[in-house]
């Protein structure tokens, strides 16, 4: 593996959601640990990554047995996440900050580090993007269904263009970005977000969603 795949002592955001390649991320900071990171990433235009909880809460909570030692409740995460690049910064007021981020490469933890503080940093190994996959006919139900819901959200007088949920252009021709988007779209368990997001195969990745959405009755 070369190391232009390689990062190191990547800032991690631990939350008790899953970020896809090209999904969203909107995040309303106020811990002293993210405080100072995300405005790092600001100014340097560094990615952090976020990483699925699998233990522990997004807001650290104090536990006095705490088997770190650091009077805090333990924290654990997937090894997979994804990296996040800020797209929108604002400070309303001192001590908090409003961002907009958008996920762009899988990774997968090869060592961590916490430090003192509370905030995690991680080397991590790139993973392969999705290869783009034309969607077959038998799926096309699946991309007609995102497109309608698309298309019906557009013309809400409420909805702005900025208030999206999901990012242009629209690649309603390709599998692995379909099936991104109803996966964070669908209202399911976060582990199961997690183990289609780590399938490097984005046509079983569709399938799986295929059969979810039949049956829920969303397509068919």
């Amino acid at each position: 593996m070369s190391d232009a795949l390689t990062l190191f002592s990547l800032p991690l955001f631990p939350l008790g959601s899953v970020l896809y390649p090209g999904g969203l991320l909107h995040l309303r900071i106020f811990e002293v640990r993210y405080l100072d990171m995300i405005g790092r990433c600001h100014k340097t235009g560094a990615p952090f990554g976020v990483v699925a909880l699998t233990e522990g809460s997004e807001v650290r909570k104090p536990e006095a047995q705490a088997p770190a030692g650091d009077g805090f409740a333990h924290e654990e995460f997937s090894k997979v996440g994804t990296l996040a690049i800020i797209t929108e910064f604002s400070v309303p007021q001192p001590g908090l900050m409003v961002i907009c981020s958008e996920g762009t490469r899988r990774f997968e933890i090869s060592q961590r580090e916490k430090l003192k503080h509370g905030l995690w940093v991680a080397n991590v190994t790139y993973l392969e993007d999705d290869q783009s996959v034309k969607i077959p006919s038998d799926l096309q139900g699946t991309a007609d269904a995102l497109g309608k819901l698309i298309r019906t959200l557009q013309e809400r007088g409420d909805v702005s263009a900025e208030q999206m949920p999901l990012l242009a252009p629209y690649r309603l021709d390709d599998c692995g970005w379909v099936a991104n988007r109803w996966c964070e779209l669908l209202p399911m368990p976060p582990e199961l977000k997690q183990r289609l997001m780590e399938l490097d195969n984005p046509l079983l990745r569709l399938e799986l969603i295929s059969d979810i959405l039949e049956r829920t009755g969303i397509s068919g």
